[in-house]
């Protein structure tokens, strides 16, 4: 399937400074994800579900969601009907990117819920925006402070249900600095809990 959106979505890909890989896309998934959305192709997240099952961004570093791909989930993966908050990416250690609407007077825009901070950040962009600031270069110095020599090897041994957790946190002081940290392969789902349950704990 070929778009005007996926077009510019590829000139951008081909462009990017680091390596991207466009995975499959699930023929079956994307229509559903699709309607669910309430979206067509003619949008930048539309033609990422329709024509990707994701897209792999800085080595794998971030995963954008798409309509699935094996062990990486499609982007209907934790939907929530109510707010209409919906997760579009996710990086290795378990940070994630979500588009909802924070203000009713407000379109909505990209969040990053952060392994280091435990709060969610508005990138003030939408998801057009915010896809072509991270295919345009934007990762490598958002992510400065989050990596560690050798990350790229790591990463790379990663299966795409699995994130990196380290010990102590990103979160905590003597986790600043993640190359003296310990480091460790764990379910993905598992580490975006632990974040999230360390946030309420630390807001009591």
């Amino acid at each position: 399937m070929t778009t005007a959106a996926w077009d510019e979505i590829g000139e951008a890909i081909r462009a990017a400074p680091y390596p991207v890989t466009v995975l499959p896309p699930n023929h079956q998934r994307a229509p559903e994800c699709l309607t669910t959305l309430e979206i067509t192709t003619r949008s930048w997240l539309g033609a990422v579900v329709a024509n990707t099952g994701g897209i792999l961004v800085d080595h794998g570093w971030l995963r954008v969601l798409g309509s699935g791909y094996g062990e990486l989930p499609d982007v209907l993966m934790d939907i929530d009907p109510a707010t209409r908050w919906l997760t579009v990416a996710v990086d290795v250690l378990g940070g994630q990117y979500c588009w909802f609407q924070a203000a009713p007077d407000r379109p909505p825009t990209i969040h990053y819920f952060g392994p280091d901070e435990l709060e969610w950040l508005d990138t003030e962009h939408g998801y057009g925006s915010w896809l072509s600031a991270v295919l345009s270069g934007l990762l490598t110095g958002f992510y400065e402070t989050l990596r560690w020599p050798g990350w790229e090897t790591e990463v790379a041994a990663l299966s795409l249900s699995q994130g990196i957790h380290t010990f102590p946190p990103p979160f905590t002081v003597e986790g600043r600095n993640l190359a003296e940290a310990s480091r460790a392969a764990v379910p993905m789902a598992e580490l975006i809990s632990f974040h999230h349950d360390a946030a309420r704990q630390l807001r009591g």
